[in-house]
């Protein structure tokens, strides 16, 4: 029998002493096995350790079942995570190149993008995308991060749901190059603070067939990545731009980047505002999954976000902080929040909301 963690149980373990809440009524019986459901009611009763049968697996290795120790645990963590923000910034510099180059007419560097790509992507179980902030992150340079982001992302999403694996890199290339076309666009309109006259939304619209006509020509890019420049502003009842196309006329990468590209648009930092809370933004995908947006892949997009942000340090509207224990299935974007003992039912109490994550 071990004394351990709710952090360290895993579905499967088999629970050896009854749980009693903190009023000592009885929450679950000796002999329960554990699922993913009593994983997330232990911690929605605030039960920090349980008994379970058998050693603590959740604390060896999976290769040789050697224990870890906590200062080797975060010195690995902090090396996976040192590689990615470093595979980041390289893709970030090449990036920047690469749009310098697509602003005066140069040869867009097809293989070296791929391979930058395919090594950020090697590290992409550290990309955490409600809380990713890069760490060198200035307002002028948004269109950078918001097209490696919208990469990272599209690539998550296109695994979500089911993509082959031959479509995976086709599909972050797409979402790192879809708004290449915005490198030709006046950019005092990109970082205008005040509503876009008619006339300058025309221009801005025009990134998207600038940047098909930027990658039409680029060697080992398939029809989804250029459709992916040209389609991302598309919409399935045929209100997006530039062709009004409808439903299923709009390419499937298309569809995916156009979820990330709304999410990370809404979330980002730029000069004239802060960005939303990605809470409000996934709620606000919702209600465009019903006729605007692909609603299989945004429903998708919700629960996979919100299945493991149980734990999280999280900033509500109202200025307190607290920690997620819990998500009902129903409301995956307005969990229970324990602040200071008090449990806060988002779901119940809808003038509230998750401002931002600390942690």
């Amino acid at each position: 029998m071990a004394f351990v963690s709710v952090n360290q149980v895993k579905p499967g373990d088999k629970i050896s002493q009854e749980v009693m809440t903190a009023k000592n009524n009885l929450l679950m019986n000796k002999g329960t096995v554990v699922s993913e459901r009593e994983i997330e009611i232990l911690r929605a009763f605030l039960i920090a350790k349980i008994h379970i049968e058998g050693g603590n697996a959740a604390v060896e290795q999976a290769a040789g079942g050697k224990q870890v120790d906590g200062e080797q645990e975060v010195t690995q963590v902090s090396s996976a995570a040192q590689a990615f923000s470093q595979s980041y910034d390289r893709m970030f510099v090449l990036l920047k190149k690469v749009f310098s180059l697509a602003s005066s007419s140069g040869t867009i560097p097809a293989l070296e993008i791929r391979t930058f790509l395919e090594e950020l992507i090697s590290h992409i179980g550290e990309y955490k995308m409600v809380s990713f902030k890069p760490v060198k992150y200035h307002p002028h340079d948004y269109l950078i991060h918001h097209s490696i982001k919208t990469s990272l992302t599209s690539y998550t999403l296109a695994i979500w749901i089911g993509l082959t694996q031959k479509d995976l890199i086709p599909v972050a290339l797409g979402g790192l190059l879809h708004d290449i076309g915005n490198t030709r666009v006046d950019s005092t309109y990109l970082l205008k603070s005040s509503m876009l006259t008619s006339a300058e939304y025309d221009e801005v619209k025009r990134h998207t067939t600038i940047g098909y006509q930027l990658l039409r020509n680029v060697p080992g890019f398939n029809e989804g990545i250029k459709n992916a420049a040209l389609q991302h502003h598309e919409r399935l009842d045929g209100s997006g731009y530039p062709l009004g196309l409808r439903g299923e006329n709009i390419h499937m990468y298309s569809k995916i980047i156009a979820i990330a590209d709304i999410f990370h648009a809404m979330t980002s930092p730029r000069m004239h505002n802060t960005g939303m809370s990605p809470y409000i933004v996934m709620e606000e995908l919702s209600k465009e999954s019903f006729g605007k947006l692909d609603p299989a892949y945004v429903q998708t997009f919700i629960h996979k976000i919100t299945q493991f942000h149980t734990g999280m340090v999280v900033k509500l509207s109202d200025g307190r902080i607290g920690e997620i224990v819990f998500s009902q299935r129903e409301h995956p974007t307005r969990p229970w929040v324990n602040v200071n003992g008090t449990i806060v039912n988002l779901s119940l109490e809808r003038t509230l909301y998750i401002q931002d994550i600390i942690q």
